[in-house]
């Protein structure tokens, strides 16, 4: 059996050392939008505009 972890989740992590383009803010909002939950949903778009 596999556990979901969420990205919110995780300690020590920035993920905006890792959002260097569109693109790949792009694909970090969609995996976030498909955990349905609004608060991490919020706490993305705060990262993505920090990482643009």
């Amino acid at each position: 059996m596999s556990k979901n972890i969420r990205i919110a989740d995780l300690s020590g992590f920035d993920i905006t050392e890792h959002l260097e383009d569109d693109q790949a803010i792009a694909e970090y909002l969609s995996i976030v939008m498909e955990e349905n939950d609004p608060a991490a949903l919020a706490q993305a778009i705060g990262t993505a505009a920090r990482a643009a």
